[in-house]
């Protein structure tokens, strides 16, 4: 183990925390007594000049009395009892270690006494540790008889491990003790996933979030200490994103409990002296913003990012001196008509009720900020659509979804995971007779080893990116079309699955316009070719379990009662989420029989001509499903519009407790004469949409109205127009 010193090498800050238990076994073992000439007066003479002599050396005190004797602490407890209890202590074996409760609860007040009096924090294990203490000792509420003490009433107490399993009875005593604290180190990574879920959500039920904090109690291995830093990032940040989805925080109240919780709150409790230190970030801001000329200098623009109803990705670029300065907090304005643009045209489609007059607020969602990986001074952020300060825009995408996902949660207690397959075509530049054109870029078939391998270099730096941009790539391989490429991402809860899909296109197109190249996300940029899909795996999620999944006791086609509904309520509504999921004209070009895109209404378990497929991965068993695919769904859409109208249609299904058909278990051209057609152009899916009372409810009627007449005005403009789909290359 490395000195107290050794350690400023890697902290800025470095501070000891005195164990009271230690300290008075110390003195009785290393001083010059002899049993019979203890008493309880010299050794508390002895122990309290000990400890006030280090009081400035030390941040806090701690106990162990939970492993010991428990936390049932008599603060009243007798000298008589307490003197009685060191003798019995003294006649054991050396070196000496107190087990003696009366000799415990004496110690632990003198040391309480002397904590208020030098005004130092005392840190109490509580809840799970050990093997040797008594789990039924540890629970906090046992503190009362201290905590109702008034002599303690301003010594500050941290309860350690989350009082883990007593999580909800510490953040109790947090919310009306003003004395107590809470640290959930040890409890991350100790415990499974979503242990550490549950157990930070039951601190946070009741407890101020200004008492709640981290340490990374690895006690022992480096590796543990890593492991709590990571793992505590990944819980903390799913716990605040559930917060915000069910309107209990705010964005910006969010970002300011991440600070709090892994930083203010300890550097204020233990009153860490870090001016000259590196974790002093706050010594570059003024007057609350960040002075632009240092962070101007190691970025230069942050990119400000929405999608709009056409399913395009725009941004607003601010410079980031100006952006960290007042952006983040304020953001930018930008006029209602950005919600009813076209594909073809920059102004508001006729119907949309949006125009040039009024404007709204683009508000950056400060956790998706991200360094672009393909231009090292350029960062990124999603934003969102606010009419008010916090009040978000009716017609904002991303709070469309977050809204559906909340009624899911708040009617069912379950949410969705969505994993996206990005399937592309790779083209570049030729030049001939002064004409550019832009031809594949091989012309190899499906999952061809010669394609991986001659785009291996490109997609190796696509990975790359995604990977640091913390987008978790699952496959990719060569696809059917000529130049055409898959990369498949992995599973996450819905609303951020959104924002990494719009991400990784932004990624892929970006790398590939360095390159040189261009990529393009098109349905069908050529008509004698294959198309290109951005099909999603879909689960349901309660607790970290998968609810989507049957089990011996809950099969409907290896579904559950809840996955079948769901599953039956998206059947039902289909044709009109297609309005959401296949937006555009050139949409209905690629969903076409025998191109396992989806082309009747229907389903199947492992069909992939259906365009509702339930999926049974390796590692499932046979007879149950993990998933369900949905394949009627492109990158013209707008990810967060195209889910929420999948949530709605779900819970319109566990509302009505809607049941399946039979599924399709061969080619659905088969029955071509039996199954219904899937709508075969956009009119007919819009027209489905505007009779959808219940997606009208719940995405909001007047964001549907507008997604309705933008689709009619592309309708139009591309029929009177056709050579224009020419040009959507560069716009997807």
């Amino acid at each position: 183990m490395l000195d107290l010193d050794s350690h400023k090498a890697f902290s800025p800050v470095i501070g000891r925390v005195l164990r009271i238990e230690r300290l008075a076994e110390t003195i009785i073992n290393e001083e010059s007594f002899s049993g019979s000439s203890w008493t309880l007066d010299s050794f508390t003479e002895s122990y309290l000049a000990k400890l006030k002599s280090v009081s400035t050396q030390i941040v806090a005190l701690k106990s162990i009395a939970a492993y010991r004797s428990g936390l049932e602490i008599n603060p009243n407890v007798s000298k008589t009892d307490a003197e009685d209890g060191l003798r019995k202590e003294l006649t054991g074996p050396r070196p000496f270690r107190i087990t003696n409760k009366n000799l415990i609860d004496y110690l632990f007040t003198c040391s309480l006494e002397i904590a208020v009096s030098v005004n130092l924090p005392v840190q109490i294990h509580t809840g799970f540790g050990d093997k040797d203490l008594d789990l039924r000792k540890c629970n906090p509420l046992h503190l009362r008889a201290v905590l109702e003490d008034k002599r303690f009433s301003k010594c500050q107490i941290v309860l350690l491990h989350a009082s883990y399993p007593f999580s909800k009875e510490a953040s109790y005593l947090a919310s009306v003790y003003s004395q107590v604290y809470l640290d959930f180190g040890l409890a991350i990574p100790k415990l499974s996933v979503h242990g550490m879920t549950s157990s930070l959500k039951e601190l946070l039920e009741l407890a101020p979030i200004k008492k709640v904090m981290f340490s990374t109690d690895g006690y022992a291995f480096p590796e543990t200490y890593y492991l709590g830093a990571k793992r505590a990032r990944d819980v903390v940040y799913h716990v605040l994103a559930a917060a915000c989805e069910d309107g209990d925080l705010s964005i910006q109240e969010a970002i300011e409990a991440v600070e709090d919780i892994f930083r203010r709150n300890a550097l204020h409790l233990y009153k860490l002296n870090v001016t000259n230190g590196s974790i002093n970030h706050e010594t570059t801001i003024a007057g609350g913003g960040v002075s632009s000329t240092s962070v101007e200098e190691d970025v230069l623009f942050v990119r400000i990012i929405w999608s709009d109803a056409s399913g395009q990705n725009r941004c607003r670029v601010v410079p980031a001196g100006r952006f960290y300065e007042v952006t983040r907090n304020k953001g930018v304005g930008l006029t209602y008509a950005v919600m009813g643009m076209t594909s073809f045209c920059d102004g508001p489609a006729d119907g949309t009720n949006l125009t040039g007059v009024g404007e709204i607020r683009l508000v950056p969602d400060m956790p998706t900020l991200l360094r672009l990986p393909w231009s090292s001074r350029e960062e990124m952020v999603m934003a969102d659509m606010q009419i008010s300060p916090g009040e978000a825009w009716e017609y904002c995408p991303r709070n469309a979804l977050r809204k559906v996902t909340k009624v899911l949660l708040d009617e069912f207690n379950v949410t969705m995971k969505a994993g996206f397959e990005n399937e592309f075509f790779l083209r570049r530049k030729l030049v001939s007779d002064g004409v550019e054109q832009w031809v594949p870029y091989d012309n190899t078939n499906y999952c061809s080893t010669s394609a991986f391998d001659g785009a291996s270099s490109i997609l190796q730096e696509v990975y790359s990116s995604l990977k640091t941009s913390d987008i978790v790539v699952e496959q990719l391989h060569a696809e059917s079309g000529k130049g055409q490429f898959e990369i498949a991402l992995k599973y996450i809860l819905c609303t951020l699955a959104a924002d990494k899909l719009i991400y990784a296109r932004e990624t892929i197109k970006s790398i590939a316009r360095k390159l040189g190249l261009l990529a393009t996300f098109l349905p069908k940029p050529d008509l004698n070719d294959i198309g290109s899909g951005s099909h999603v795996h879909l689960s349901l999620w309660e607790n970290d379990q998968n609810v989507f999944m049957g089990s011996s006791k809950d099969n409907f086609y290896g579904m559950s009662k809840t996955g079948a509904q769901f599953l039956a309520g998206v059947y039902h509504h289909l044709s009109s989420i297609l309005a959401f999921t296949a937006p555009h004209p050139n949409s209905y070009d690629r969903i076409q029989p025998n191109t396992w895109s989806g082309a009747y209404l229907c389903w199947g378990k492992e069909n992939r001509e259906a365009p509702l497929r339930t999926a049974c991965p390796p590692g499932v068993p046979l007879d149950l499903v993990s998933n369900f695919e949905i394949k009627s769904f492109d990158a013209c859409a707008n990810p967060h519009l195209g889910l929420a109208a999948i949530v709605a249609a779900g819970i319109d299904g566990l509302r009505r407790g809607l049941k399946l058909p039979e599924p399709i278990e061969s080619n659905p051209a088969d029955y071509a004469s039996k199954l219904k057609r899937l709508p075969q152009n956009l009119q007919e899916s819009i027209d489905s949409l505007s009779g959808d009372k219940v997606l009208h409810e719940l995405i909001g009627d007047k964001l549907v109205t507008t997604a309705i007449a933008v689709r009619k005005a592309e309708i139009d403009h591309y029929a009177k127009n056709p050579g224009a789909f020419n040009d959507l290359i560069y716009r997807y």
